[in-house]
């Protein structure tokens, strides 16, 4: 079993969203979001949803990180509403170093963010 162990936060804003026909009349929403990962500095990834009030996620993102490095990472996850307009995530993504980091968050849609823990996977 993975460890959970705290290794920061993360803060997004939502920046754009592009909708698009998915499978089984379904509809893809693609978001992208720009804020801070604790030890990521600035990260802008592109999410896509897919469902309704839960659904799945598959995400792309790209950190450019306080010393001036760069990292790219691709992940997953899941989502479920928890109320009007909110959304809870769980996913995990994996880093371009090797890492993989795991995240539990909440989408506000109403305030179009995103913030959440991270968690160190080994």
């Amino acid at each position: 079993m993975a460890s959970r162990k705290p290794t920061g936060e993360f803060s997004f804003k939502f920046t754009t969203i592009t909708c698009s026909p998915g499978p089984a009349g379904s509809v893809l929403n693609q978001v992208t979001w720009e804020g801070k990962a604790s030890g990521f500095g600035a990260v802008f990834t592109t999410v896509t949803y897919v469902g309704g009030k839960s659904g799945s996620f598959s995400e792309c993102g790209t950190a450019f990180l306080d010393n001036g490095d760069g990292l790219s990472g691709i992940g997953q996850g899941t989502y479920e509403s928890t109320g009007k307009n909110k959304w809870h995530t769980t996913g995990f993504i994996q880093i371009s170093d090797g890492r993989r980091i795991a995240s539990e968050g909440e989408i506000d849609l109403a305030s179009r963010s995103w913030k959440g823990k991270l968690f160190e996977m080994s």
